[in-house]
């Protein structure tokens, strides 16, 4: 459990995160069923804006905690129904959905590498945030909720931490005092959300009252808790779960693949690295798509 105290010392610090993003960049860090988390809403076009505000690491998972996690998911259907899950290797576990797509990537078999496109990893983080102004739905102003994102709203953070150009002064976005708010705007461009118009506002307080602001941080949620062996299924029953959604298992028609002859003459797979063809670090930042699919799984 950190301290406000030390919270408000520590305010403008950018070098902690500065040194995570670091490792992000180079590889070196390892279902919204939820109430707690919040969706920006589109309207038929597909556009939409919000003002929200990035939150510090939460009180209760203590002052080395980071802003945001990191979170591999896959999500994807076959003959036996849909595979919905975190993957391991967001805890640098072995994953038995990265090794078979490995597998079949490695086959050279242009429609088994068709096959891993529709299947590979999906990156996301989580972070806290303060909904400022929700126009769709403005009984949400005003509390704090998780907000899942991908790699173009992170790159916006880490564009805010280090700037481009010589004239743009660093900022903390997750800082109380010293960040910004972040003006979310969502358009629909080629048939998929995009958040190039989205910017930091200049630099202010959340509030200039910091009893409310220790109110605000101490309502955070664990960040810890979404990691924790709960959210994942382990290797064992992951791969149960892919062989009955392939097929595999004898529970549902077997795909049209040669995996199997492919899996006797293949090297045992290796820890799955991010740039791996068989995984997806950047492109849509749209999860409204895995929301739905992950209300169609059925249950075990």
């Amino acid at each position: 459990m950190s301290s406000f105290a030390n919270l408000k010392r520590q305010s403008g610090d950018l070098e902690k995160l500065s040194k995570a993003i670091e490792q992000l960049n180079s590889g070196e860090s390892g279902a919204d069923s939820s109430n707690n988390f919040w969706r920006p809403e589109v309207d038929k076009a597909g556009n939409g804006m919000a003002t929200i505000r990035f939150l510090p690491a939460p009180a209760a998972d203590g002052d080395d905690a980071l802003p945001w996690v990191k979170i591999f998911s896959h999500g994807f259907q076959g003959p036996g129904g849909w595979l919905i899950d975190n993957c391991l290797t967001t805890k640098n576990q072995q994953c038995p959905v990265c090794e078979h797509n490995s597998t079949l990537w490695n086959s050279g078999i242009e429609a088994n590498k068709d096959i891993v496109r529709k299947q590979k990893r999906k990156l996301n983080y989580i972070a806290n945030v303060y909904i400022v102004s929700d126009p769709k739905h403005p009984e949400n102003e005003g509390q704090v909720k998780l907000f899942k994102f991908g790699k173009k709203i992170f790159d916006k953070l880490t564009e805010a931490m280090n700037p481009a150009f010589e004239d743009e002064t660093p900022i903390n976005p997750f800082d109380l005092w010293k960040g910004a708010n972040f003006k979310l705007k969502i358009r629909k461009v080629d048939g998929y959300q995009n958040y190039d118009k989205s910017e930091f506002e200049s630099a202010s307080a959340l509030s200039n009252d910091d009893s409310e602001l220790e109110k605000i941080w101490k309502s955070e949620y664990s960040l810890n808790d979404l990691l924790s062996d709960k959210e994942f299924k382990n290797y064992d029953e992951l791969k149960t779960r892919l062989d009955r959604v392939l097929g595999l298992s004898g529970d549902a028609p077997r795909p049209k693949t040669t995996v199997e002859q492919i899996k006797e003459s293949a090297p045992k797979s290796k820890p799955v690295a991010d740039d791996a063809p068989w995984t997806d670090t950047s492109t849509v930042e749209d999860d409204d798509e895995m929301a739905y699919f992950a209300n169609l799984v059925d249950s075990d």
